[in-house]
């Protein structure tokens, strides 16, 4: 296993939520907190929350549906620029990060969405989170934004192509706060070069 090395980049935690109740018809419903403890299962209360998972249709090339794997989904993280960039393309006064459910939203790291799997994120009091992979557009917000705001509802998968966030785990328990600041350490490793 490569080290983790701290880095320079740092972000601010500007939105904290959670999901209380799986999406029905396609609809995203998310609460705002203030406080957000995880725990190694996640945030309780949380739909994505738990040690495991039954697979989706992310991994079916893997495994076959329903069959119980390491959540790695706990949370979804989202770049408060990023999001701005996808409302302003969508012609949104502003993106409501509930609904793209976003867990946590942050400020401050240049193209979030795309920071190498296996990063950390690192709280304050040591709360560690380990960035899974990107979390590509789905139609889930889309149908959220057309309820909310009919008619722009369509443009969200295109405009949040490269900017919808990674899903993440919980490595180190602790609590995240409104405002607090995340470090970012990422795996000394190479890019990987089949062939090469």
């Amino acid at each position: 296993m490569p080290p983790l090395m701290p880095t320079t980049h740092s972000a601010r935690v500007t939105w904290l939520g959670y999901q209380p109740v799986p999406v029905e018809r396609l609809v995203i419903t998310s609460v705002p907190v203030e406080v957000m403890p995880l725990r190694f299962a996640g945030f309780a209360g949380e739909v994505h929350a738990g040690l495991t998972r039954p697979s989706c249709s992310r991994v079916l090339k893997q495994h076959p549906r329903d069959t119980e794997i390491r959540n790695t989904r706990q949370l979804s993280v989202v770049s408060a620029e990023e999001m701005a960039e996808v409302a302003r393309d969508m012609g949104l006064e502003r993106m409501d990060y509930a609904w793209v459910g976003a867990s946590l939203v942050l400020e401050g790291i240049p193209d979030l969405t795309h920071l190498p799997p296996s990063s950390r994120l690192q709280g304050p009091d040591g709360v560690t989170l380990v960035v899974d992979m990107e979390n590509l557009p789905c139609q889930e917000p889309a149908v959220t934004i057309e309820k909310a705001r009919p008619g722009l509802g369509k443009g969200f998968k295109r405009a949040a192509e490269g900017k919808r966030g990674f899903t993440a785990w919980v490595e180190r328990e602790g609590v995240l706060r409104l405002g607090d600041v995340v470090r970012l350490h990422v795996p000394v490793q190479r890019a990987w070069a089949p062939g090469g």
